[in-house]
């Protein structure tokens, strides 16, 4: 009696050749089928991808305007009122060794309107601040349009306007003798601001000069904001003693915050939301796995004779198993791939409009493509299995 001849295995090279017979022969089913793999990870790499550039941008923008900057503001008082600042604390913090600059700005009652005309509580949150002369190397700013004030224009009804506030009055350039009704009267227009990113309550003010403000605005003339640039290795040390530098009698009515640091800690909270983003991912990868898995159920179906003939053919169970697995993994990684490359693409689009360093993180595309092959295996499972148990006879008589 004769030994049965042994079972021959699939090479790696004729399994790619079978599994891609779905693919090659069925292009426009297989690449709907994939669409929804595709979205799914293209979203995963995409929301990754700008997260990481976002925050790349950001610390490359903190580091460009350095991280040496401390403010003091005021605070609130036992009562619950709010605090004030000494008129000599910005004199006082100038007199600690390692600071190397020191300005300041003050809080007025006085609103800013476009025109007369315009009702009293339309007030765009836009903020009436005095501010001090040096006020914007310190700040790490420049004028976008016009000139900021000077000895002359500070004693004078003349105002700059921060970047968010020129926007909301609808002035992007300064013409000569334009002016916005501030506190009751008109105030000549000086300058635009560009964008503060250290100090964003700038955006949003229009500067007068504190002779100004105590002229024509009735301030008092004490600071609510002092700007202070300390050395790089001894910001800690300055931050320690800037509360009780700045107000002797009462330490604790003063706050004292490091912008940069506020700023990276926004950067972490906002890629919190990077979570609801990732989900939307999932339940497309979710689509696109039933998707898979239908188009497999359907393929077994159709290539009945196919199955039969190789199955009489010699080919055994876990040879067509093997062959229909193998083709929806490949379905879900060419979903996975085209997903990736979309996700890269919006990433690097998006960060060179924004002028940002073009970051794509390692888990975000291989995470995608491992998504998709698990994805694949767990959809094409079934169909595998159910084109496995038909016999060759149940196969070829069912054509």
């Amino acid at each position: 009696m004769s030994a049965p001849p042994p079972v021959r295995r699939l090479r790696l090279s004729d399994l790619s050749r079978v599994a891609s017979v779905g693919v090659r022969t069925r292009k426009l089913r297989a690449g709907l089928s994939a669409l929804g793999i595709a979205i799914g990870v293209a979203a995963i790499v995409a929301v990754l991808g700008l997260s990481s550039s976002s925050q790349a941008g950001l610390l490359a923008e903190i580091d460009r305007l350095g991280t040496n900057l401390l403010t003091v503001t005021n605070g609130q008082t036992i009562l619950g009122d709010t605090a004030e600042l000494p008129v000599a604390a910005p004199a006082m913090i100038a007199r600690i060794g390692p600071v190397t600059e020191t300005q300041y700005t003050g809080s007025t009652s006085a609103k800013a309107y476009r025109s007369s005309l315009i009702p009293g509580i339309n007030t765009n949150a836009i903020t009436v601040q005095a501010a001090s002369l040096g006020l914007l190397p310190t700040i790490a700013t420049s004028v976008a349009e016009g000139r900021y004030l000077n000895a002359a224009t500070a004693t004078e009804p003349v105002a700059v306007l921060g970047a968010v506030a020129a926007e909301r009055l609808g002035i992007d350039r300064i013409y000569p003798g334009e002016r916005i009704w501030v506190g009751k009267q008109w105030f000549y227009l000086a300058g635009i601001l560009n964008p503060a990113v250290l100090a964003p309550e700038i955006d949003t003010a229009v500067l007068v000069g504190f002779p100004a403000a105590k002229t024509y605005l009735a301030s008092d003339g004490h600071p609510s904001t002092i700007y202070v640039r300390a050395g790089t290795d001894q910001v800690d040390a300055v931050h320690a003693v800037l509360g009780a530098t700045a107000n002797p009698s009462a330490p604790g009515d003063v706050n004292v915050s490091q912008p940069s640091a506020a700023l990276v800690a926004r950067a972490k909270a906002k890629s919190a939301l990077n979570g609801l983003f990732l989900g939307l991912g999932a339940v497309s990868l979710l689509v696109g796995a039933v998707g898979v898995a239908n188009i497999m159920v359907i393929s077994v179906l159709e290539r009945r004779s196919e199955i039969g003939l190789r199955r009489a053919l010699g080919a055994t169970k876990g040879h067509v198993r093997l062959q229909f697995l193998a083709e929806a993994v490949l379905l879900a990684l060419l979903g996975g791939a085209i997903g990736v490359g979309l996700g890269a693409l919006s990433t690097a689009v998006y960060a060179s409009a924004k002028h940002w360093a073009i970051v794509i993180p390692a888990p975000a595309w291989a995470g995608g493509l491992g998504a998709a092959l698990v994805i694949g295996a767990i959809a094409g499972l079934l169909p595998a299995l159910r084109a496995a148990r038909m016999s060759p006879t149940e196969a070829l008589w069912t054509v």
